[in-house]
C-alpha cells in the first residue's frame, strides 16, 4: 500500500520571532508619516506661543503640513496594505493633539471662544472613551463623512484665526471667516458624536443586557 505522508500545517509564529515581526511591521511609511504629526506639534506650539506675523505665517504654515500628513497616512496604509494596529491606535490620537494645541493656543490670544473649545475638546474625549469601549468588545466603530468634514473645517478654521495675526490687512474677514468655520465644525462634531453613541448603543450596549 502506498505510504502517505501527513501534511504539516504551518503554525503560527510565537515569542520573540513573532515580536519581532511585528515590530518590523509598525516600521513603515504609513506609522512614520503619523510619527511625523505628532512631532510636529511641538514645533507649531513652540512656533504659536509667541505669535508675531512671521512666526504666525510659519506656525500656519507647519499646521497645515501636519494636516496634510493625516490625508497621507490613511492614503498609504490602504495602497499598500500598511494597517497595523499601532497606526489605529497612533492616527486618532495624532489628529487630535494637532486640533487641540490649536484650539488651546487660540482660546490663549481670544481669538475662540472657551465655550467652543470645551465643547469640542468634550466630544473629542467622549468618542474616543466609546470606540476604546467599543474595541475592547472587538468591535470597531469606524469614523463617520460627517466627522471626516469635521475634522476638515477644523483644520481650515484654525489655520484661518492663526493666520489673522500674520495677515494683518485681512485680521478681520479671517476672524470671522474662521470663526464661523469653527462654528460649523462644533454642529458637525456634535452630530458625529450622537452618531458614534447610537452607533456604539447598537453595537456594544444593547448586548450587555
Amino acid at each position: 500500500m502506498p505510504v502517505t505522508e501527513a501534511v504539516k500545517q504551518p503554525q503560527p509564529r510565537s515569542g520573540p520571532v513573532a515580536s519581532q515581526e511585528g515590530r518590523a511591521a509598525n516600521v513603515n511609511l504609513a506609522n512614520l508619516l503619523t510619527l511625523a504629526r505628532i512631532l510636529l506639534i511641538p514645533v507649531f506650539v513652540v512656533l504659536f506661543s509667541s505669535p508675531t506675523p512671521k512666526r504666525s505665517l510659519v506656525a500656519a504654515l507647519v499646521f497645515v503640513v501636519a494636516a496634510l500628513t493625516d490625508l497621507l497616512d490613511g492614503y498609504v496604509a490602504r495602497r499598500r496594505g500598511q494597517i497595523t494596529k499601532l497606526g489605529k491606535l497612533l492616527d486618532p490620537i495624532a489628529d487630535k493633539l494637532l486640533v487641540l494645541s490649536g484650539l488651546i493656543l487660540l482660546v490663549q490670544f481670544d481669538r475662540v471662544a472657551a465655550l467652543v473649545a470645551i465643547l469640542i475638546i468634550a466630544r473629542e474625549v467622549a468618542v474616543t472613551g466609546i470606540r476604546a469601549i467599543a474595541a475592547s468588545e472587538g468591535i470597531v466603530l469606524a469614523a463617520e463623512t460627517i466627522g471626516k468634514w469635521k475634522m476638515t473645517a477644523q483644520v481650515v478654521a484654525i489655520v484661518l484665526l492663526i493666520l489673522e495675526s500674520s495677515l494683518l490687512s485681512l485680521t478681520r474677514p479671517l476672524h470671522l471667516l474662521g470663526t464661523w468655520l469653527l462654528y460649523l465644525a462644533l454642529v458637525l462634531a456634535l452630530v458625529s458624536g450622537g452618531q458614534y453613541l447610537v452607533n456604539f448603543w447598537r453595537n456594544v450596549a444593547t448586548k450587555k443586557f
